[in-house]
């Protein structure tokens, strides 16, 4: 048996008590902490309340050298992951490569940051279009894709969850700053007048936690806003419903005009 399990968003808390009652049954226990990480808790407070013992595997012995997969062969393993399971995640080829071998899967789902992010700021779930990640830039390296899926979403009247960047391994992780500079500079190259510093955006950090930062405003204002510590997100959004703009006045201090203008 191959468990998939979601840890949720913050916590050790998050996990369900269907997770937990499958890590009671597992011979061995692996986690995967290079795609998200859980900042509220650490994994001795996990293990302590779960009463268990947790492995953590790097990309590599996840990826290449397949170890929950190959141990699942012979033992009932349980493989775990931030957010929701083979969400945003690598996971699924572990999944089909599991069934492909006849070894029996069980997928226990968790709270995930794609329907957190737009239900703590009061936007339409249906209103989104596809998620964009931002990486951090390297030498020869900023892709416009970011922005780009920005645009499609805009002209199909859709908001956009953007992901930033995650280097577990450097222990580095993209604050909603840098995310707003960088598709701000894309803009500055391109001129194709999508965002700009007028531009209303939606700041989460630490989505899960007992008090999380929301916020919208224009971009401006953002920028040089200081948003504690991460995992933080954005979204982008374009057509408000009227009640999608009040719940960004109400739960995220956008400024009042947004109820009057048609954005």
């Amino acid at each position: 048996m191959l468990y998939f399990i979601g840890l949720g968003l913050y916590d050790e808390k998050d996990v369900s008590i269907k997770g937990a009652e499958a890590l009671k049954e597992a011979d061995a226990i692996y986690a995967e902490f290079y795609t998200a990480r859980l900042f509220g808790t650490s994994i001795s407070a996990l293990e302590d309340m779960l009463s268990v013992k947790i492995t953590i595997l790097t990309r590599e012995e996840v990826e290449e050298e397949n170890i929950p997969l190959k141990e699942a062969e012979t033992k009932n393993v349980a493989f775990l992951s931030a957010g929701d399971t083979l969400i945003a995640t690598t996971h699924s080829d572990l999944l089909i490569e599991a069934r492909k071998m006849g070894i029996e899967t069980t997928v226990i789902h968790s709270s995930s940051i794609l329907s957190a992010a737009p239900g703590i700021i009061g936007l339409q779930a249906y209103k989104f279009g596809k998620v964009t990640t931002i990486p951090f830039p390297e030498e020869n390296y900023f892709p416009h894709s970011p922005y780009l899926a920005i645009k499609a979403n805009m002209e199909s009247k859709l908001h956009t969850l953007v992901l930033l960047d995650i280097r577990a391994h450097e222990d580095r992780y993209m604050t909603a700053n840098q995310g707003l500079e960088y598709l701000m500079k894309v803009e500055d190259e391109r001129n194709e007048n999508i965002l700009s510093e007028d531009s209303i955006a939606v700041v989460i950090a630490r989505a899960g936690a007992q008090k999380p930062v929301v916020r919208a405003d224009k971009i401006k204002n953002l920028l040089h806003e200081d948003f504690g510590g991460p995992l933080h997100c954005l979204i982008i959004p374009s057509d408000l419903h009227f009640m999608e703009a009040e719940a960004l006045v109400v739960l995220g201090g956008a400024p009042q005009e947004i109820l009057e203008n048609d954005l």
